[in-house]
Protein backbone atom coordinates (compact mmCIF):
# COMPACT_ATOMS: atom_id res chain seq x y z
CA UNK A 1 0.00 0.00 0.00
CA UNK A 2 1.09 3.57 -0.51
CA UNK A 3 1.81 5.85 2.44
CA UNK A 4 -1.44 7.76 1.94
CA UNK A 5 -3.54 4.58 1.84
CA UNK A 6 -1.73 3.29 4.96
CA UNK A 7 -2.42 6.52 6.80
CA UNK A 8 -6.08 6.51 5.78
CA UNK A 9 -6.55 2.85 6.76
CA UNK A 10 -4.87 3.33 10.14
CA UNK A 11 -6.84 6.51 10.84
CA UNK A 12 -10.14 4.87 9.85
CA UNK A 13 -9.57 1.76 11.97
CA UNK A 14 -8.30 3.73 14.99
CA UNK A 15 -11.19 6.23 14.71
CA UNK A 16 -13.75 3.44 14.49
CA UNK A 17 -12.25 1.56 17.42
CA UNK A 18 -11.88 4.62 19.65
CA UNK A 19 -15.42 5.90 19.03
CA UNK A 20 -16.95 2.46 19.53
CA UNK A 21 -15.24 1.94 22.88
CA UNK A 22 -17.35 4.65 24.52
CA UNK A 23 -20.66 3.11 23.54
CA UNK A 24 -22.01 0.17 25.45
CA UNK A 25 -21.55 -2.92 23.35
CA UNK A 26 -22.52 -6.48 23.91
CA UNK A 27 -19.64 -8.94 24.24
CA UNK A 28 -20.12 -12.24 22.50
CA UNK A 29 -17.28 -14.64 23.34
CA UNK A 30 -18.51 -17.14 20.77
CA UNK A 31 -17.84 -14.87 17.83
CA UNK A 32 -14.46 -14.62 16.17
CA UNK A 33 -13.03 -11.63 18.05
CA UNK A 34 -9.58 -12.28 16.66
CA UNK A 35 -10.40 -11.95 12.94
CA UNK A 36 -9.97 -8.16 12.48
CA UNK A 37 -6.63 -8.01 14.33
CA UNK A 38 -5.29 -11.00 12.38
CA UNK A 39 -6.34 -9.45 9.05
CA UNK A 40 -4.67 -6.15 10.02
CA UNK A 41 -1.54 -8.04 11.07
CA UNK A 42 -1.37 -9.97 7.80
CA UNK A 43 -1.79 -6.75 5.80
CA UNK A 44 1.01 -5.13 7.83
CA UNK A 45 3.35 -8.11 7.47
CA UNK A 46 2.81 -8.28 3.69
CA UNK A 47 4.30 -4.83 3.24
CA UNK A 48 7.96 -4.81 2.20
CA UNK A 49 8.83 -1.64 4.18
CA UNK A 50 8.27 -3.05 7.66
CA UNK A 51 12.03 -3.01 8.38
CA UNK A 52 14.42 -0.38 6.98
CA UNK A 53 17.18 -2.27 5.12
CA UNK A 54 19.75 0.51 5.71
CA UNK A 55 19.16 0.61 9.48
CA UNK A 56 18.00 -2.93 10.15
CA UNK A 57 19.04 -3.20 13.82
CA UNK A 58 17.53 0.15 14.82
CA UNK A 59 14.46 -0.57 12.73
CA UNK A 60 13.88 -3.97 14.34
CA UNK A 61 14.39 -2.47 17.83
CA UNK A 62 11.86 0.28 17.06
CA UNK A 63 9.43 -2.31 15.69
CA UNK A 64 9.84 -4.43 18.84
CA UNK A 65 9.25 -1.35 21.00
CA UNK A 66 6.16 -0.47 18.93
CA UNK A 67 4.78 -3.99 19.41
CA UNK A 68 5.54 -3.82 23.16
CA UNK A 69 3.65 -0.52 23.37
CA UNK A 70 0.78 -2.21 21.51
CA UNK A 71 0.76 -5.11 23.98
CA UNK A 72 0.73 -2.81 27.00
CA UNK A 73 -1.88 -0.48 25.49
CA UNK A 74 -4.16 -3.40 24.63
CA UNK A 75 -3.87 -4.90 28.10
CA UNK A 76 -4.37 -1.53 29.79
CA UNK A 77 -7.35 -0.79 27.60
CA UNK A 78 -8.95 -4.15 28.39
CA UNK A 79 -8.43 -3.81 32.15
CA UNK A 80 -9.84 -0.27 32.21
CA UNK A 81 -12.94 -1.26 30.26
CA UNK A 82 -16.02 -1.69 32.42
CA UNK A 83 -17.65 -5.10 31.97
CA UNK A 84 -21.03 -5.98 33.43
CA UNK A 85 -23.84 -8.47 33.08
CA UNK A 86 -27.33 -7.33 32.16
CA UNK A 87 -30.45 -8.66 33.80
CA UNK A 88 -30.89 -11.03 30.87
CA UNK A 89 -27.38 -12.48 31.39
CA UNK A 90 -25.86 -10.72 28.39
CA UNK A 91 -22.40 -9.29 29.01
CA UNK A 92 -21.70 -5.66 28.09
CA UNK A 93 -18.63 -3.45 28.00
CA UNK A 94 -17.83 0.23 27.76
CA UNK A 95 -14.60 2.20 27.91
CA UNK A 96 -13.95 4.34 30.98
CA UNK A 97 -12.08 7.58 31.61
CA UNK A 98 -9.06 5.48 32.45
CA UNK A 99 -9.35 3.97 28.94
CA UNK A 100 -8.90 7.47 27.52
CA UNK A 101 -5.73 7.86 29.60
CA UNK A 102 -4.41 4.52 28.33
CA UNK A 103 -5.01 5.59 24.73
CA UNK A 104 -3.38 9.00 25.32
CA UNK A 105 -0.27 7.42 26.83
CA UNK A 106 -0.12 4.83 24.04
CA UNK A 107 -0.33 7.52 21.35
CA UNK A 108 2.30 9.63 23.13
CA UNK A 109 4.66 6.64 23.33
CA UNK A 110 4.14 5.86 19.66
CA UNK A 111 4.86 9.49 18.75
CA UNK A 112 8.03 9.34 20.86
CA UNK A 113 9.13 6.17 19.08
CA UNK A 114 8.50 7.83 15.72
CA UNK A 115 10.62 10.79 16.86
CA UNK A 116 13.45 8.49 17.93
CA UNK A 117 13.30 6.74 14.58
CA UNK A 118 13.35 10.04 12.70
CA UNK A 119 16.33 11.22 14.78
CA UNK A 120 18.20 8.01 13.93
CA UNK A 121 17.36 8.34 10.24
CA UNK A 122 15.28 5.16 10.16
CA UNK A 123 12.69 5.11 7.38
CA UNK A 124 9.40 4.26 9.07
CA UNK A 125 6.45 2.89 7.19
CA UNK A 126 2.83 2.76 8.29
CA UNK A 127 3.12 -1.03 8.42
CA UNK A 128 4.74 -0.94 11.86
CA UNK A 129 1.93 1.20 13.22
CA UNK A 130 -0.67 -1.05 11.60
CA UNK A 131 1.00 -4.12 13.13
CA UNK A 132 1.06 -2.47 16.56
CA UNK A 133 -2.63 -1.56 16.19
CA UNK A 134 -3.38 -5.19 15.31
CA UNK A 135 -1.50 -6.34 18.42
CA UNK A 136 -3.38 -3.79 20.55
CA UNK A 137 -6.77 -4.97 19.28
CA UNK A 138 -5.85 -8.64 19.62
CA UNK A 139 -4.68 -8.25 23.22
CA UNK A 140 -7.66 -6.09 24.19
CA UNK A 141 -10.18 -8.51 22.68
CA UNK A 142 -8.43 -11.54 24.14
CA UNK A 143 -8.26 -10.08 27.65
CA UNK A 144 -11.93 -9.02 27.50
CA UNK A 145 -12.97 -12.48 26.31
CA UNK A 146 -10.92 -14.00 29.13
CA UNK A 147 -12.48 -11.62 31.68
CA UNK A 148 -15.96 -12.56 30.50
CA UNK A 149 -15.27 -16.30 30.62
CA UNK A 150 -13.69 -16.21 34.08
CA UNK A 151 -15.81 -13.46 35.63
CA UNK A 152 -18.84 -15.52 36.64
CA UNK A 153 -20.10 -19.09 36.60
CA UNK A 154 -21.55 -20.23 33.29
CA UNK A 155 -25.22 -19.38 32.88
CA UNK A 156 -25.48 -17.36 36.09
CA UNK A 157 -26.41 -13.74 35.56
CA UNK A 158 -25.00 -11.51 38.23
CA UNK A 159 -23.55 -8.17 39.28
CA UNK A 160 -20.97 -6.15 37.39
CA UNK A 161 -17.70 -8.01 36.93
CA UNK A 162 -14.89 -7.24 39.34
CA UNK A 163 -17.21 -4.87 41.15
CA UNK A 164 -18.99 -5.46 44.42
CA UNK A 165 -21.87 -3.13 43.53
CA UNK A 166 -24.61 -4.10 41.10
CA UNK A 167 -25.52 -1.40 38.66
CA UNK A 168 -28.68 -1.18 36.59
CA UNK A 169 -28.45 -2.34 33.02
CA UNK A 170 -28.66 0.42 30.46
CA UNK A 171 -28.22 0.68 26.74
CA UNK A 172 -27.11 3.53 24.57
CA UNK A 173 -29.95 5.06 22.57
CA UNK A 174 -29.85 4.03 18.92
Amino acid sequence: MSGLVDALAITAVAGLVITRQFRASRIDTDRRWWVLPVVLGVVALREPGLVDAHHSVASVLLLAAEILVGLVTGAGWAWTTRVWAGTDGAVWSRGSRASVAVWAVGIALRAALYGVGAALGVRQDGSALLLALAVTLLVRSGVLAWRVRTGRPAGAPGPAYRDAVSRPTWKEPA
